[in-house]
């Protein structure tokens, strides 16, 4: 099962009041675990960034100046999508920008009923928590150190790792990083087994033995299935 988890950053709340998607991250998940590929592209939105948005993000208009239009990196990013479902936190939200992104080249919009919130997920299984990516990541314990700012690629990552905590449990390791394949260490071999240092006492008496074995050889004679060849 492929799944695709996304964030963007964008220049403010409303497509409609002429804001645009600046920055979009995407983790793949096969099977609930991430296989290291990923997608990231920051775009110019042919406007200014405000200050106020500038400060939750950190992504100014000078250094968006250079970098490509969306109509440059759509074909690129939706062959990294796929059609697989789209894991999102606040779904909503990123898919209207996405939506008037793609709206603008005249392709196909991306249906809501394709993405998987994770905040109605957290609503559903921890009803009257704060639901914010923030909140949750400490809920699960999910490092938050390089967080100072948000960013797609980062928000995607960490939405990943929220996502699979809420769907059963993370993994033992997500791969989500460098450091994640060297902090797991070596993992023990479960196939071999273990000897006891006593071997357990028997749990019948020699009495219960010989009078089992005189049963069998009454009843059943050569024909016991453990003494056919």
């Amino acid at each position: 099962m492929r799944e695709i988890v996304l964030d963007t950053e964008t220049t403010g709340l409303d497509p409609n009041d002429g804001h645009r998607v600046i920055d979009i991250g995407c983790v793949e998940l096969m099977d609930h675990f991430p296989t290291g590929r990923t997608f990231q592209a920051y775009l110019n939105p042919e406007r200014d960034v405000p200050l106020d948005v500038q400060k939750v993000h950190g992504i100014t208009t000078e250094f968006l100046a250079d970098k490509p239009f969306f109509a440059a990196v759509v074909d690129e990013f939706l062959d990294f999508i796929g059609d697989a479902p789209l894991v999102i936190h606040n779904a909503s939200f990123d898919l209207k920008f996405l939506n008037a992104e793609l709206h603008r080249l005249q392709r196909t919009p991306i249906p809501l009923a394709r993405a998987i919130d994770t905040i109605d997920i957290a609503k559903s299984k921890i009803p009257g928590a704060r639901y914010s990516l923030d909140e949750l990541c400490k809920r699960f314990s999910i490092d938050l150190t390089s967080r100072t700012l948000h960013g797609a690629l980062l928000d995607s990552q960490l939405t990943a790792q929220v996502y699979l905590e809420l769907v059963g449990g993370r993994q033992k390791n997500l791969l989500l990083s460098p450091s994640d394949e060297a902090a797991a260490g070596p993992v023990a071999d479960v196939r071999v087994a273990r000897a006891r240092p006593e071997p357990l006492a028997p749990r019948f008496s020699e009495t219960e033995i010989a009078a089992h074995t005189a049963f069998v050889e009454k009843e059943l004679g050569n024909d016991a299935v453990w003494n056919w060849s």
